[in-house]
């Protein structure tokens, strides 16, 4: 169809056929209507599809095909020699920065800070046991001697473990849900607790199980 379009001399109508054919493209592709510019992609498609050939009148500015072709920039590779791998870059970073920090207490802070990150970097690669002592010779190999902490410091084990998303709405629909389920099933059993007692108290008791006997004999008599 679009190769006929494209041998049809009349300019008023290639734009209707090519109408037509967008229409077409539209019904055959339902679920394109809810990506953003689907007539503009259409359209391109169109054009496309004809090798650029079409001369038709595009409500959208005609796309070319350098354009279409055009290789994306390729992207420069970091490349940071980093002296422990399992700490990181960042942490390399954010020692420099503590480093020009000029206020003691600003910058005693930011020591610590860094180290309890450390530490948590170094369990994400060993589990079983970490040193505090290593961690606060290790910054201070970083820091090339700028920051030192105590070798009696205790390190805090940091754990960033965030709740999956939606996790506390569910958390919160179950809780409703359970305390409705049980409210429902604590009124069931009164229920059923009223009405056993409601049997017993109407039910009459006997010691002897004489009136059955007495029927029983009666009917054997008959």
């Amino acid at each position: 169809m679009v190769d006929y379009i494209c041998t049809v001399p009349d300019k008023e109508e290639r734009n209707r056929l090519a109408q037509v054919v967008i229409d077409m493209m539209g019904v055959l592709n339902p679920h394109l209507r809810d990506v953003s510019d689907f007539k503009h992609k259409l359209w391109d498609h169109l054009y496309i599809i004809s090798d650029f050939k079409i001369d038709v009148d595009s409500p959208f500015p005609i796309p070319k095909r350098e354009e279409m072709r055009q290789q994306p920039e390729r992207l420069a590779y970091p490349q940071h020699k980093i002296r422990f791998k399992h700490y990181g870059h960042i942490v390399e970073d954010m020692i420099q920065k503590a480093v020009a920090v000029t206020n003691d207490e600003t910058k005693a802070k930011l020591t610590l800070g860094i180290a309890n990150f450390m530490k948590m970097a170094y369990l994400t690669w060993n589990k079983d046991s970490v040193n505090d002592i290593q961690i606060v010779e290790d910054l201070k190999e970083l820091s090339k001697g700028e920051l030192i902490l105590p070798s009696d410091v205790v390190l805090t084990k940091l754990d960033f473990r965030t709740p999956p998303p939606g996790s506390r709405v569910k958390t919160a629909q179950n809780t409703n849900t359970n305390t409705k389920g049980g409210t429902q099933v604590r009124k069931q059993n009164m229920k059923s607790n009223n009405n056993n007692n409601n049997n017993d108290k109407k039910r009459p008791h006997s010691n002897t199980g004489g009136g059955f006997k007495k029927s029983y004999q009666n009917n054997y008599k008959k």
